[in-house]
């Protein structure tokens, strides 16, 4: 029988020669037409890039897709820097006043993209429609009141929430013109938001394609392309031969097996960077197999990280031991588990399974088998779902895997799953928090299973009562280690962010948090 990497180094060998012919025929057509000056209005040449998205969206309503801001339509009143220190955006500064106050001093000079001016009641007009049209944006930041006067906003929450400043960087919190879209209508609006950013929409495709034009009356500089085509395509070897053929200039989460082929080519380089995800699995406790923590714990066994950082991720990746990489203040400093599977197999046989003449497991005259499901959109993780079904089988476990278009919805609509392959931006905004609160509390954005802990409860209030980073810190772990011991998740690996460019394009990096993609300071020779 042919082994899983065996098939693997067969498929890497024949995807590299399809890239090298595809590169080739590109070479002698499309580069050519691109040399080409195109003149815009005014006789300026127009210097247009091409993005290419892994996940697609079917809507560019700021408050319920990321993808508007990592587009550079819309912006927030916070963001990161590259060491994900909170930076003043479309707010100057902001100050806690009391345990439930703040106030935002918002920036003077900004427009949005029809004209209007940006003041404190266009930010809090925005929060309220945001509020209105997202359950996770109404969780996260908790509002209760809203005071505007001139440019400065004062903010009053629920309860005492000393991280609201770091919440206000989620992209759910864009500012857009309320008052546009009023005039436009929920659904035009939605495929053409007005919002701040550097750049405004000409035409939206849903899930194919945003084409953005430069606003010029840009508050903080005039972008340095004028054009720009943000593509989404969830087939990884299709995006990597669009980067190849030179149809597109960055292209987000190129297969790792596709980084040496694209590097051998003088026009290209690769960005491989320590991100801020994890890929983990997901289990089911709503089925009462899964809920029995034996079983889980077999499963976990099975997984070999090592060998998914070595072998699937081609080195791009670290073994994981938490939802957070160990390198973050908060990640676990506990070792790397091992895959055991003579473990695996004893601890299946205390849960009441045993081997029959098959060599199958097997409880009550019925034999173990599970459902995985995975998605196309991150190429590892179905490699990762076909290891453990084959490191899975070697102890008498059936697995059948099954490929979903969308996770999440998969995840909510339908309850015959055992397993996921999953993946996160476990600390988009530096802290454990986000995914704490979205993917373990009660009616959290990302927890599709409706999972309840209390201990896990309990150390999440902590932290979200208090703004001291080594108490948040050590709230995190707490949680973090209940996380782990419970094994309600099995994190696998944290892989680095492989971004495809063309070394046509300059002032521009990929940031571990993957949320500013398109900025003013993009450019291309």
């Amino acid at each position: 029988m042919i082994s899983l990497f065996k098939t693997r180094k067969r498929y890497i060998s024949l995807l590299a020669s399809v890239l090298l012919c595809t590169a080739m025929l590109a070479a002698c057509g499309k580069n050519e037409n691109q040399m080409v000056s195109v003149k815009g209005e005014g006789g300026e040449a127009i210097k247009q890039i091409t993005v290419i998205r892994n996940f697609k969206t079917a809507s560019l309503d700021p408050h319920n897709s990321w993808e508007t801001l990592r587009a550079g339509i819309v912006e927030t009143l916070v963001r990161m820097d590259e060491k994900l220190e909170l930076k003043a955006w479309l707010a100057t500064k902001w100050e806690a006043i009391d345990d439930v106050t703040w106030l935002f001093t918002i920036r003077e000079g900004v427009t949005f993209q029809d004209g209007t001016p940006l003041d404190a009641a266009a930010v809090k007009a925005s929060f309220e429609r945001g509020i209105a049209a997202s359950q996770v944006l109404a969780g996260s930041l908790k509002i209760e009141a809203m005071e505007a006067d001139g440019n400065e906003l004062k903010i009053i929450t629920s309860e005492p929430h000393p991280s609201l400043p770091s919440e206000l960087v989620n992209p759910y919190a864009s500012v857009i013109s309320v008052a546009a879209e009023e005039g436009l209508g929920t659904e035009a609006f939605n495929l053409a938001p007005v919002g701040t950013g550097p750049f405004q929409v000409v035409k939206f495709t849903p899930n194919i394609e945003v084409e953005l034009k430069r606003y010029d009356g840009y508050w903080d500089g005039k972008a340095k392309v004028n054009s720009v085509v943000y593509k989404f395509n969830e087939d990884s070897n299709v995006r990597a031969l669009a980067l190849q053929s030179n149809e597109a200039d960055i292209v987000y989460s190129v297969p790792a097996e596709t980084v040496s082929s694209i590097e051998k080519d003088n026009n290209l380089h690769v960005e491989s960077i320590a991100g801020l995800r994890v890929h983990f699995l997901l289990y089911n406790q709503q089925k009462p197999l899964m809920q029995n923590i034996k079983v889980r714990k077999a499963i976990d066994l099975l997984l070999n990280r090592e060998s998914v950082a070595r072998d699937i991720m081609l080195g791009n990746g670290t073994p994981a031991n938490g939802p957070f990489n160990s390198s973050l203040p908060f990640g676990s400093k506990e070792a790397v588990r091992e895959a055991d599977s003579a473990a695996a197999q004893k601890l299946l046989m205390e849960a009441g399974f045993t081997l029959n003449r098959a060599g199958k497991m097997e409880s009550d005259g019925k034999e173990l088998n599970l459902e995985l499901a995975t998605y196309s959109a991150r190429p590892e993780l179905s490699l990762i779902a076909q290891l453990l079904q084959s490191d899975a089988a070697k102890i008498g476990i059936n697995i059948h895997i099954s490929t979903v278009e969308n996770a999440d919805t998969y995840i909510r609509e339908n309850k015959q799953w055992d397993i996921v392959t999953y993946s996160n931006l476990s600390a988009p905004r530096g802290d454990g928090g986000y995914f704490l609160n979205a993917a373990l509390m009660p009616g959290g954005s990302l927890n599709g299973t409706h999972y309840e802990n209390s201990s896990i409860i309990e150390a999440v209030n902590k932290l979200n009562a208090t703004n001291d980073l080594a108490s948040r810190a050590h709230f995190t772990q707490e949680a973090v280690k209940v996380v782990m011991d419970e094994v309600i998740h099995s994190y696998i690996v944290y892989p680095n962010l492989i971004v495809g460019v063309n070394n046509r394009v300059t002032g521009w990096k990929p940031g571990p948090e993957e949320y500013y993609i398109i900025t003013n300071q993009l450019d291309v020779k």
